[in-house]
């Protein structure tokens, strides 16, 4: 009975694939189940590389294929449509025409660019208005001719386009370049492209090399003298009304406190009173120019002209400033987010540690209706720089003389507050009122002589 039940487990062991050891049953994996695994995953592996493969073919159409391309497949299209439904032999003939003229285009796509670019610039810092000469190098490095080419630069928003020759194994080609820099700003030069196409412009291959060349054009400046401006004169600073008991400029004799340091006592004066006396001193402070650039476009400026002139006049007292060694410091308004539920009022600041660093900042200085009023930067301005000698308020036209006042009302009575309006075509002019001191200038060169001529003190 036990024999019998033990080979019947045997034999079912055996043609199931089970086995049966000391009480253990085992299973194998062996099923079916694997087959239709190693299926699906084939099937998603081969869905995934038809994916890429029309992805990528899609890419290179759209990238190879222009408009005229585009036109003649449609024209080869509807010919051969137009040629099976209605048996037209014109319609047959245009698509044949079509046909054709892509077969023919093909040829001009075959091979590859095999070149070494360099662009050189004669320097990449120029003042408005002037140009920037260049060459650009093209070898062939291949050993194969290269089929003639068109290479695409991009200057700011335009377009430079460079013609390049057949060239032999090795040949070289040079391209000479002119920039025009009329305007203040920030020109990226690149990325390069070179392309390669047929001449009726059905196919193209473009390569682009991804290198940029940056051209910084600095604002018009002009020159003023060290010893105007209302600059400060003492490299060590400017005695004021404010009484220590440690700094440079000698004030008067007080009697000794609790607290005073011993290093301050005046032993000649204590011999000659029997008391204890301290030296007194006027607090100095180190001259700091302040120069604050409106942006409002809509509120401060009738057009760009006037703000053009606003950041060459404030160029132009910066870098005067950072020549004689003052402590320069030039705000304006931060970009301002367009959709915000709060008021968000925020300052940027332009580096001044050398003439160059500044002009490359105000190269980049652009105006927006966004931009905070020149009360709030006045307001942040001394809030976040206490220590000034003389700020400069540099606008356009358009802003009243009320604004002004309210902008000048944040400084200290201690500072000496001057209102720059420019006016391009004005009459020069200076006045004074109770807050501030206000210039109109119809010209930058406006600016050079009042300032030569002591106007502001």
């Amino acid at each position: 009975m036990s024999f019998d039940t033990e080979s019947r487990l045997s034999r079912t062991a055996a043609s199931t694939g089970t086995r049966t050891r000391a009480g253990t049953v085992t299973r194998l994996s062996g099923t079916r189940t694997s087959v239709v695994g190693d299926s699906v995953f084939l099937g998603r592996r081969a869905a995934h590389g038809v994916r890429k493969t029309a992805s990528f073919t899609v890419l290179w159409l759209r990238e190879t294929v222009n408009a005229a391309g585009w036109l003649l497949v449609a024209t080869l299209v509807v010919g051969v449509v137009l040629g099976l439904a209605a048996g037209l032999v014109e319609a047959w003939a245009i698509a044949a025409i079509a046909a054709a003229l892509l077969l023919m285009s093909i040829p001009f796509l075959l091979g590859s660019h095999d070149y070494t670019i360099n662009l050189e610039l004669d320097r990449d810092r120029v003042v408005a208005g002037s140009e920037v000469n260049g060459h650009l190098d093209i070898t062939n490095r291949s050993k194969r001719v290269s089929l003639p080419g068109l290479v695409d630069i991009p200057v700011g928003d335009g377009l430079v386009e460079a013609h390049v020759p057949l060239l032999l194994a090795g040949s070289q080609h040079r391209e000479e370049l002119t920039i025009a820099a009329k305007n203040r700003g920030v020109i990226d030069v690149g990325p390069m492209t070179i392309g390669r196409g047929d001449p009726v412009g059905i196919l193209r291959r473009e390569l682009t090399w991804p290198g940029i060349q940056r051209i910084f054009v600095h604002p018009v400046t002009v020159r003023i003298p060290s010893t105007s401006a209302g600059l400060i004169r003492d490299l060590e600073g400017m005695p004021t009304r404010d009484i220590v008991d440690a700094d440079l400029s000698f004030h008067a004799i007080r009697e000794y406190a609790p607290g005073d340091s011993p290093r301050h006592i005046h032993w000649r004066s204590t011999a000659k009173t029997g008391k204890l006396m301290i030296r007194q001193y006027e607090e100095s402070r180190r001259s700091r120019i302040a120069l604050l650039l409106g942006l409002n476009d809509i509120e401060e400026y009738a057009d760009d002209d006037e703000f053009e002139m606003a950041v060459s006049a404030a160029s132009s007292l910066g870098l005067q400033g950072i020549r004689d060694g003052r402590d320069v410091l030039i705000t304006a308004s931060a970009e301002m987010p367009e959709f915000s539920r709060t008021v968000v009022q925020s300052i940027q600041t332009i580096p001044t540690l050398n003439g160059k660093q500044m002009l490359d900042s105000m190269s980049a200085v652009e105006s927006s209706s966004r931009a905070m009023r020149i009360e709030d930067v006045s307001t942040l301005t001394v809030n976040s720089f206490p220590e000034l000698s003389i700020a400069f308020l540099i606008t356009g036209s358009s802003l009243p003389l009320q604004r002004l006042r309210a902008a000048a009302i944040a400084f200290s009575t201690q500072v000496n507050t001057v209102a720059i309006r420019c006016e391009p075509g004005a009459e020069p002019s200076f006045r004074t009122t109770r807050e501030l001191s206000v210039m109109t200038i119809g010209a930058l060169h406006d600016l050079q002589h009042m300032m030569a001529r002591g106007a502001v003190q």
